[in-house]
């Protein structure tokens, strides 16, 4: 019988893992809108509090108590359960990334393909969304999501496979562990630009939005969805950012170690880890602000015709490097 211990430790790792994302979710559409608003001249929400401080709660009250509008023709079980699937793959993700090296909910063997797994079963709950919904402009938004997430998350798990030969492992502590010298982003630059370029298809970022491309698909796959329903969607979105820049860090960037030299060597692990996080999350507003959205043959070219090429020939580079020094 497990220890109950292990199990009030495991409830309580969760407890903070969901805490701090939720968190984030809510601060950084928040910060998102400040930051592009800036770009363009603008002040971003400033009503509700302090600088528009309490918007995110606002935007959580009124979301919790609108109507929840099932379209008439909707499959009405599938309808449903499909922004949960979506929310529910997104964080359970967050059970095998490492805050630091003691504290993951957990710290198995194969956090990287864990990972890989439930990014593609967090695009089911899109994909039954637009189906379920009984409408064209969700249907197809569906339809280009399916075919982005085929595509983008094999040139993903493609560019981590040159980490995991350094590595020697797809345990994401043993990753962070093998950059104590140097972070891998300075020998497998190729690798982190496809796996960025990917992670922002992946979740649906601009400019790679294609399957909630407002100017074509009104909001794609999640047109008929209103309320909280509306709401979890936003939820796997940012939660799915979160994730993905976090395993950047991890896997790139030396995860949560800090330059050791002078008053940073104590600065606390888990600060550089966020540091690194939200740099990269603001990386992901950075483009948004910055270019236009890509055409959807111009996005499966991208993918198909160079993205994979590059990391087949970074495999190839990193196992010939490896294998003769």
């Amino acid at each position: 019988m497990m220890d109950i211990s292990i199990i009030v430790g495991t409830i309580v790792k969760i407890a903070i893992v969901v805490t701090i994302t939720m968190l984030h979710v809510a601060y950084a559409v928040y910060f998102e809108r400040k930051v592009i608003g800036h770009m363009q001249a603008r002040l971003g929400p400033m009503r509700v509090g302090p600088h528009g401080l309490l918007q995110p709660i606002a935007d959580f009250v009124k979301l919790f108590f609108k109507e929840d509008i099932v379209p008439s023709n909707a499959d009405k079980p599938i309808f449903l359960i499909a922004p949960v699937i979506s929310v529910v793959a997104a964080l359970a993700s967050l059970a095998v990334i490492p805050l630091w090296e003691t504290f993951a909910i957990a710290n198995i063997n194969i956090g990287i393909l864990y990972i890989l797994a439930l990014s593609s079963v967090g695009a089911y709950g899109i994909i039954l969304a637009g189906w379920s919904s009984n409408s064209k402009y969700s249907f197809l938004g569906a339809l280009r999501s399916s075919a982005q997430v085929i595509s983008y998350e094999i040139a993903m798990g493609l560019s981590l496979v040159g980490v995991m030969m350094l590595a020697g492992s797809a345990n994401l502590v043993d990753i962070v562990n093998a950059q104590s010298k140097y972070p891998f982003i300075l020998i497998q630059p190729v690798a982190f630009f496809v796996f960025l370029m990917a992670a922002i298809a992946e979740t649906n970022r601009a400019p790679f939005d294609l399957p909630e491309a407002e100017t074509e698909l009104v909001a794609g796959y999640f047109t008929e969805y209103s309320g909280i329903r509306f709401g979890l969607f936003f939820i796997a979105e940012y939660a799915g950012m979160f994730i993905m820049s976090a395993i950047a860090v991890i896997c790139f960037f030396g995860g949560w170690k800090g330059p050791h030299f002078w008053i940073l060597s104590h600065v606390p692990n888990i600060v550089w880890f966020l540091l690194k996080v939200y740099a990269l999350i603001f990386f992901y507003y950075w483009i948004r602000a910055t270019l236009p959205r890509y055409r959807y043959d111009q996005l499966m070219s991208l993918g198909w015709k160079l993205f994979i090429p590059l990391t087949l020939a970074n495999i190839f580079v990193t196992g010939l490097v490896k294998l003769l020094y």
